[in-house]
């Protein structure tokens, strides 16, 4: 198989990167970690990774690898986006991490799903296994839940309220919804909040349906602090999943960090797929601080 490779940066590596995972996707159903969605999701605000030159690999198809390197506010994550089978994940992984040495201040973490062979790479890479525990669940669309409703509450969706500042503005900034627009999966439609009688927003939801794999995945969510438990954060996902299934998804995925999340994922259906573990390799700078 003829494999070219281009350094590419900024929409045009988002937009290929998306691709991959679709393809991936479409190759093994339930493998790997990421949807074109997160790596969309990803991008809803500015990020000193954005214009690194990062290489992607393309066959005849298209696109069929990319290295990956997200900033996050305290390190820097790594992955590894490739179709399974298609090109030897080592030579992905090595490729990143070549592109980070040139960032030797930064702190990498990489994502993995139980033992997946990105986990041994990166051990001999340097990486350590911390004790955070995430965790990927699934549904197929036909199984969701009844839509919940609370008395006083609302949904609505950026259509209907794209006149007022989007609710996601105070966590990820001014630009978060120019940014989201220019994202291929964006659906204003799946733009979920949840308001009070007052027109006050209680929490948001953003749902995500590929067209491409038809899964819809939800990221992020939150009930803001004083609406909790009153069962806003259902009424929430259940309308957002019955929307990705009217929009013609087959199956829905989901991700979690905290077991109050899990109850609520597995109470309406979903069915946990895999523990997922972080791993770190700290900057040097922190190595000889210690």
């Amino acid at each position: 198989m003829a494999v070219r490779r281009e350094l590419l940066r900024g929409l045009g590596r988002l937009n290929a990167t998306s691709a991959v995972l679709q393809r991936a996707r479409l190759a093994d159903p339930l493998g790997g970690m990421w949807e074109a969605a997160d790596v969309q999701w990803w991008w809803r605000r500015p990020r000193a990774t954005d214009e690194l030159a990062l290489p992607v690999w393309f066959d005849e198809a298209g696109p069929v690898a990319a290295a990956g390197l997200t900033a996050w506010d305290d390190t820097w994550q790594a992955d590894v986006f490739a179709v399974p089978s298609m090109l030897d994940e080592q030579d992905v992984w090595a490729a990143t991490l070549e592109a980070a040495a040139g960032h030797p201040g930064e702190a990498l973490q990489v994502l993995v799903g139980g033992d997946a062979p990105l986990a041994g790479l990166a051990v001999q890479s340097g990486f350590a296994t911390t004790d955070e525990l995430s965790g990927t669940a699934w549904m197929e669309a036909d199984q969701r839940p009844p839509v919940a409703q609370v008395d006083g509450f609302a949904i609505v969706d950026r259509v209907t309220r794209a006149d007022r500042p989007h609710p996601m503005i105070a966590r990820s900034g001014e630009l978060v919804e120019a940014r989201l627009r220019q994202c291929s999966l964006y659906d204003p439609a799946l733009d979920l909040a949840v308001e009070d009688a007052d027109g006050r927003v209680a929490g948001y939801a953003l749902f995500w349906f590929d067209h491409a794999t038809l899964v819809g995945l939800l990221e992020p969510m939150r009930v803001e602090d004083e609406y909790q438990r009153r069962g806003l954060a259902r009424m929430l996902l259940t309308n957002g999943l019955d929307r990705l299934g009217r929009k013609g998804a087959r199956r829905l995925k989901v991700g979690f960090e905290t077991d109050a999340a899990r109850n609520l994922y597995l109470g309406v259906g979903f069915v946990q797929t895999s523990i997922d573990r972080l791993l770190i390799r700290p900057a040097p700078h922190e190595h000889r601080r210690q």
